[in-house]
Parts: structure tokens; sequence; C-alpha cells
């Protein structure tokens, strides 16, 4: 084992299923969260989503849908959707209409 405890190398061949493997965003409490940060970015405000009921492959598709209707980039980090600038009504009501129970969150 290494320093942090996790396994480096194993050689006993036990592995998880192929899909028990994919990555997956762990599950929450059932709210999506829609905050706006700009720690780290210079300045520059980044609407994020949290919480979403998906896998990281709807993550994908959620952005791009939230890319287009903002008319902005944006991202997919850590299992959170970054949209740029400031974008929380958009996205909260888009977010709402596929009927998820969606908070504004910070400040």
């Amino acid at each position: 084992m290494g320093k942090s405890g996790k396994v480096v190398w194993s050689s006993d061949g036990d592995l998880p299923p192929e899909d028990a493997r994919t990555s997956t965003v762990p599950a929450g409490d059932g709210v999506v969260r829609v905050s706006r940060e700009t720690k780290g970015r210079r300045g520059k405000a980044v609407t994020v989503v949290r919480g979403a009921p998906l896998e990281l492959a709807g993550l994908d598709d959620l952005a791009r849908d939230l890319k287009k209707l903002c008319g902005t980039g944006g991202t997919v980090k850590d299992g959170a959707v970054e949209i740029q600038g400031d974008q929380r009504d958009r996205v909260v009501a888009a977010l709402q209409e596929r009927g998820w129970r969606v908070k504004y969150a910070g400040g």
C-alpha cells in the first residue's frame, strides 16, 4: 500500500466488473445547487451546477445544453458543470424545466 493507504498495485486480479469501474458522480441529497464562483479565476464569474443526478456522460450532455442555452463556454470538472459568466437565472430555469429540485447556493 502507498502512503495514503490506497492500493497502488496488486497482483490478486480481483477487479470490479467493467460497468462498476465507470466514472460516476456520488449521489447527493436530491437537490441541484447552482452557485456563482470567482475564486481562482482571476475575478471572472463562473456559474457552477452541483448535485445533478447524472452519470459523467450525462453531465457532458447537460453542459452542452446549458452552454448552448447561455451562448457561452463551459466545462465539466470534478462532477460539477461550470458555465462561463453569471448565468444563474437561466440555468436554474432550465434545470427546473427538467423536473429537478433546484436551489441557489452561496451568497
